[in-house]
């Protein structure tokens, strides 16, 4: 097991949409150890491969329960509406308000390859969220208002 680098914005990759993988390996067991090693070294609450640098549709989800490692998640539903402030690994020192489903009911794979479609609610249903964000190549700063950006070109 070993700590990857994390990329920050403006990398290429984070940038991508991710591919799906096409099954659940002794690869991508490898991939959730390191990516867990690396969330919990930069005390991170979720982290996407792509924030390593990797374009495959995996993630890591900590809220505080079990580690959550989910591959090729998709979102199947959404329930309400609530604003916070996120921040990201691969976005340092940035922290947004982002308006997110308060509930989604997700279709994944596990690490081992178990299909499940399950619930998830408050925040980890936001980091979820966020997570498939990043498999889609959003970021974060996506979600500021247009003159913030403008502002933000321009000085």
């Amino acid at each position: 097991m070993g700590r990857l680098e994390i990329k920050t914005c403006p990398s290429a990759v984070l940038r991508k949409k991710s591919r799906p993988l096409e099954g659940v390996g002794p690869s991508e067991q490898k991939l959730f150890s390191d990516m867990t090693v690396t969330m919990r070294a930069m005390q991170g609450i979720g982290l996407a491969a792509p924030q390593v640098g990797i374009s495959k549709r995996a993630v890591l989800v900590d809220a505080g329960g079990a580690l959550l490692k989910m591959v090729n998640p998709v979102i199947l539903s959404k329930k309400g509406r609530a604003e916070l402030e996120e921040g990201c690994l691969s976005v340092p020192e940035k922290v947004v308000n982002v308006e997110r489903a308060q509930e989604v009911s997700i279709s994944y794979l596990d690490e081992n390859g178990t299909r499940y479609n399950k619930t998830f609610r408050g925040l980890t249903a936001r980091i979820i969220q966020h997570e498939i964000d990043h498999l889609n190549g959003k970021l974060i700063i996506d979600y500021l208002p247009w003159y913030k950006k403008v502002f933000k070109k321009r000085g």
